[in-house]
């Protein structure tokens, strides 16, 4: 499946891969600093963008948690995105 979004970009990930753009959140600290995602060590969340046709859990647009080390990371007119197995997705965010 194609991605769907408004976006320039398209990409078909094959097999049972997915392809996730990054959902960056900033935490605020108590002294007013804003601490980005990628210095946290927790999971990495996302949204879905394309999956491929062996995927059979993960649709687009499910916003997707996965860990901070999975699958490939490429950046696409100045925006990152990820393809990763449908296993390593840890879980869907409802």
């Amino acid at each position: 499946m194609a991605k769907k979004t408004g976006a320039s970009v398209s990409f078909k990930p094959l097999g049972d891969r997915v392809f996730v753009k990054f959902m960056e959140e900033m935490t605020k600290t108590a002294g007013g600093l804003y601490i980005p995602d990628a210095a946290k060590e927790k999971p990495q969340k996302g949204i879905i963008e394309a999956v491929g046709k062996d995927v059979e859990e993960i649709k687009v647009g499910d916003i997707v948690l996965f860990d901070k080390y999975a699958g490939s990371k490429i950046n696409i007119d100045n925006v990152d995105y990820l393809i990763v197995k449908e296993d390593e997705v840890l879980g869907i965010l409802s």
